[in-house]
């Protein structure tokens, strides 16, 4: 089998052929956009690529042609030798990339569907206009607290500019030019983002798994359709741990020799999954207190604060709706109580270990005493 490395551009690609012992057989560039022409005129190979914005596009071309694809993380690239002794160039990645995958099975991250890759893009481009819409407003308060005597009553973002005129009038202040185009432009981004908020609240009413995620407190349209397009085949996941561990909310570890610690959450997933869950988690928290996963997170807030409690909340939160997918039931709270006094019980053991383990050390240091 021929192993074809693209080393992929905005506009141009290098091109890098071996065969199955490792021998090139081609080297070229051609445009980024002639690369599914090309592709498809190939026998059937290896394709592989390293991960950029163009990469899974590509990937759809090259499966499309009915080739082998391995699509190679950035993190790992360098690993593999591409970008060594400071010596980077298109052409060399691709020979790198070609002469790894000839000698080596190289694993490939997930390709995700189409239809996910559309929600991501759908709830990302929400998120980057409720940002500018934030900078925005922020601009504007930040000059309101410059002046003495005004005011800006409460309220959303919906009533901002509203309210910013009202305070004005009231303090007898005429607003800048500068201040008045800010206010117009964040009440057309108020028109944008609520037109935004429709159309993530559509795919959530098309999509079943959405709907039957959003029966849990606190879980809406954008953190159930962001939920389901990260996970987009929950095949490729054995079990709940698995996906929390891919959405980065179990705890890291920085072990040697015969020290064992534990550190903050690795944050290894898609932050917008982690942070979408950890709103959810607060909306439960204020909206369900007697809700049986909310008065699991208060007993780990009594140990181990607030803060940590919500995000040990969120990874459990994660690991139900993981399940709920799998398994095509709704929310069941029953369930949850359940799951939580055997997790409650599973760490006061874990914390009993430690102590024993830690008092055996220090008995044959000789510190502590046996009676």
């Amino acid at each position: 089998m021929d192993h074809v490395a693209i080393d992929l551009g905005g506009r141009e690609s290098q091109i890098c052929v071996r065969s199955g012992d490792g021998v090139v057989l081609e080297e070229r560039r051609l445009p980024t956009r002639k690369l599914g022409e090309y592709l498809a005129k190939r026998a059937s190979c290896r394709v592989i690529v390293e991960t950029c914005a163009e990469a899974f596009a590509v990937a759809d071309q090259a499966l499309a042609a009915g080739h082998e694809v391995r699509v190679v993380p950035a993190t790992l690239a360098r690993a593999l030798g591409v970008g060594a002794n400071k010596q980077k160039t298109d052409r060399r990645d691709a020979q790198v990339l070609s002469e790894v995958s000839s000698r080596v099975n190289l694993q490939s991250v997930h390709i995700p569907s189409r239809e996910a890759r559309d929600a991501k893009t759908v709830c990302g481009m929400r998120e980057a206009l409720v940002g500018a819409r934030t900078q925005l407003i922020n601009t504007v308060r930040g000059w309101v607290r410059g002046l003495v005597g005004m005011q800006i009553k409460k309220g959303s973002s919906a009533t901002f500019g509203r309210r910013v005129r009202e305070a004005a009038s009231v303090a007898k202040v005429t607003l800048p030019a500068c201040v008045e185009r800010q206010l117009r432009s964040i009440e057309q981004l108020n028109c944008e983002v609520a037109q935004a908020d429709e159309e993530v609240e559509a795919l959530g009413r098309n999509e079943p798994r959405c709907q039957r995620l959003q029966t849990v407190p606190g879980v809406g349209p954008v953190t159930s359709v962001r939920f389901v397009a990260a996970l987009d085949q929950l095949g490729r996941f054995p079990s709940a741990h698995k996906v929390e561990a891919y959405l980065g909310l179990v705890p890291g570890q920085k072990s040697s020799s015969d020290r064992v610690r534990h550190t903050s959450i690795t944050k290894a997933g898609p932050s917008a999954v982690r942070r979408v869950l950890v709103q959810a988690c607060w909306s439960m928290r204020n909206s369900r207190p007697n809700d049986p996963l909310v008065r699991w997170s208060l007993e780990v807030e009594k140990r181990r604060g607030k803060g940590a409690a919500v995000v040990a909340m969120a990874r459990k939160l994660a690991g139900i709706l993981f399940a709920m997918l799998r398994d095509e039931t709704t929310y069941q709270p029953d369930r949850t109580s359940t799951l939580g006094s055997a997790v409650l019980e599973h760490e006061a053991q874990q914390a009993r270990d430690k102590r024993e383990a830690a008092l055996a050390m220090l008995r044959s240091k000789g510190t502590v005493r046996t009676a």
